[in-house]
């Protein structure tokens, strides 16, 4: 989801114009109504698309703490860091002609003020942090992605209980 291609033109055009304060304004509401949306579309999920709580009416207090059945976790943040993860979700969906939003190389998305994640339905789903990841988990990672270690350990690099750089050789 995406506020738009439109906010990144705008905020430009600010930045453009020296107007600073305008344009970090601007990108952050983007940021807010990509998020307000995905928001959104959870509650539709969980009420309409997949229905499992059509009489669900809950205030703003319980959306806050998230009292709804199920979770909306997104690749780079904690439960699931690794930010590669988009591309096979991009791909999957047709995301980029369908939404207009593009992953750059780092797998940042493009606009800014776009969000992507799962939704998972279960009733004991739940927000986790991964943690610190060791050695052997990186390698059984990098096997299983098909991918190299060092790709690996530099896309996971906050959540390493290593340094790569001191067992290099």
């Amino acid at each position: 989801m995406t506020a738009g291609v439109e906010v990144e033109a705008r905020a430009a055009a600010f930045k453009a114009a020296q107007d600073d304060y305008s344009a970090i304004m601007l990108q952050a509401l983007g940021d807010r109504l990509a998020e307000a949306f995905a928001e959104h579309m959870h509650e539709v999920v969980r009420k309409e698309t997949w229905g499992y709580a059509p009489d669900e009416a809950l205030s703003n207090d319980e959306l806050v703490a998230e009292t709804y059945r199920g979770i909306r976790p997104a690749p780079g943040y904690p439960a699931c860091p690794d930010h590669s993860e988009k591309r096979i979700l991009f791909d999957l969906l047709g995301a980029e002609a369908r939404a207009g939003i593009r992953l750059t190389e780092s797998f940042a998305m493009y606009p800014a003020s776009s969000v992507s994640g799962y939704y998972f339905a279960h009733p004991e789903s739940r927000y986790f942090g991964l943690g610190r990841i060791g050695r052997d988990q990186v390698a059984d990672y990098a096997r299983r992605k098909g991918i190299g270690v060092a790709t690996v350990e530099l896309w996971l690099a906050p959540n390493l209980a290593y340094n790569p750089v001191e067992n290099a050789a």
